[in-house]
C-alpha cells in the first residue's frame, strides 16, 4: 500500500512539473505574442484618454474602469471565440474581417480630421443633445470608446493569434486569454495614470518642499497639453493602424502593388539616409500607412455624406 502511495505521489509530482512547465511555456508565448502587438497597444493607449475629457475628476477612473471592462469583454466574449473558431474552420475569413475593421478605423480618423478642419460634426442627434459631463454624455463616450476599442482589440488578438498559429488548440486558447488580460491591464493602467496625473500635480503643488511644488505646478499646467497631443496622436494612430491593416490585407489577398510601392519608398529613404536608416524606414512605412488610411477614410466619409441622413447616422 505504501509503495503504491509513493508511486502515486511520484506521478503527481511529475504531472505538477509538467503543468508548471506548460504554464511557463504559455506565459513565454503570451509575452512573445504581446510584443508583436505592442504597436497597436500604443495606439489604444493614445486613443482612450480623449474619452474622459470634459468630465469631473471623480468620474475619470469610473469611466476608465467601464471602458476597461468593455475592452476585456470585447476580447474574451466576442473576439476570442470568433478568432478561435475562424482560425480552426475558416482561416481565410480572418483577413477580410480585419480589413473591415481597418476601414472603420480609417473612417473614424478621417472624420475627426474633417471635423477639426471644417467645424462640422456628423455625430448623431443624441450625442449633440447630451450635455458635456452629463450621464448621457458619459454613456455615449463609454460606448464610443468600447466600439473603437473593439477594432484595436481585434487587431491585437489577430496579431497574437498569428504568432501562435502552430500551437495546439488548447495552448492557443490559453495564450490568447493571457494576452487579453495582460494587454487590457497594461493599456488601461497607463491610461488611468495619464488622466490622473493632473490630480497628482495638485497634491504636489501643496507639498512642503519647493521642488515638489514646482513639479506639481508643471504637471497641472502640462497635462491639458499632453491630453491634447494624445488626442492628435490617437487620430493619427487610427489612420496608421487602419491603413496598415488594409495594406497587409490587400497584399495577402493578392494585390501586391500598394505594399511593393511603399517598400520601394522605404528602401529609397533608408539608402539615402546615413544616420538612423532603420528609424527613417519605419517613419516612411508609418507615414505611408497613415496617408493610405486617410485616403480610404476620406473616400468612405465622402460617400457617407451623400447617403440619406438616417443611414449616415446609423454608421456611427
Amino acid at each position: 500500500m505504501s509503495g503504491g502511495l509513493v508511486a502515486l505521489l511520484d506521478d503527481v509530482a511529475v504531472i505538477a512539473r509538467l503543468a508548471a512547465a506548460s504554464i511557463d511555456d504559455i506565459g513565454a508565448a503570451a509575452g512573445k505574442a504581446g510584443v508583436k502587438a505592442i504597436g497597436v497597444v500604443v495606439d489604444d493607449t493614445a486613443v482612450t484618454p480623449q474619452y474622459v475629457q470634459g468630465f469631473t475628476p471623480d468620474r475619470e477612473l469610473p469611466i476608465i474602469k467601464k471602458i476597461a471592462l468593455g475592452s476585456l469583454r470585447n476580447k474574451l466574449v466576442f473576439i476570442l471565440p470568433a478568432a478561435m473558431l475562424l482560425s480552426q474552420f475558416l482561416p481565410w475569413a480572418l483577413t477580410p474581417l480585419l480589413m473591415v475593421g481597418g476601414a472603420y478605423l480609417c473612417f473614424e480618423g478621417a472624420e475627426k480630421i474633417h471635423e477639426a478642419l471644417t467645424g462640422e460634426h456628423h455625430g448623431d442627434d443624441s450625442e449633440s443633445a447630451a450635455a458635456i459631463g452629463s450621464p448621457e454624455h458619459e454613456k455615449l463616450m463609454v460606448s464610443g470608446a468600447i466600439r473603437t476599442d473593439f477594432i484595436l482589440s481585434a487587431e491585437i488578438m489577430a496579431l497574437s493569434l498569428a504568432e501562435v498559429a502552430g500551437e495546439p488548440f488548447g495552448s492557443r486558447l490559453a495564450i490568447l486569454v493571457v494576452v487579453a488580460i495582460m494587454i487590457t491591464a497594461l493599456v488601461y493602467g497607463v491610461v488611468a495614470l495619464i488622466v490622473k496625473m493632473d490630480d497628482l500635480g495638485l497634491k504636489l503643488a501643496n507639498a512642503r518642499t519647493g521642488s515638489g511644488q514646482a513639479l506639481g505646478r508643471a504637471l497641472v499646467k502640462g497635462m491639458p497639453k499632453v491630453l491634447s497631443v494624445l488626442s492628435v496622436v490617437g487620430t493619427a494612430a487610427m489612420l496608421w493602424v487602419g491603413g496598415h491593416i488594409l495594406l497587409v490585407g490587400l497584399d495577402t489577398l493578392g494585390w501586391h502593388e500598394p505594399v511593393h510601392i511603399l517598400h520601394d519608398w522605404e528602401h529609397a529613404a533608408e539608402e539615402a539616409t546615413p544616420v538612423a536608416p532603420g528609424l527613417v524606414k519605419w517613419l516612411v512605412e508609418t507615414l505611408g500607412s497613415l496617408l493610405f488610411g486617410w485616403f480610404v477614410g476620406s473616400v468612405i466619409t465622402t460617400v457617407l455624406r451623400f447617403l440619406p441622413k438616417k443611414h449616415a447616422a446609423a454608421a456611427h
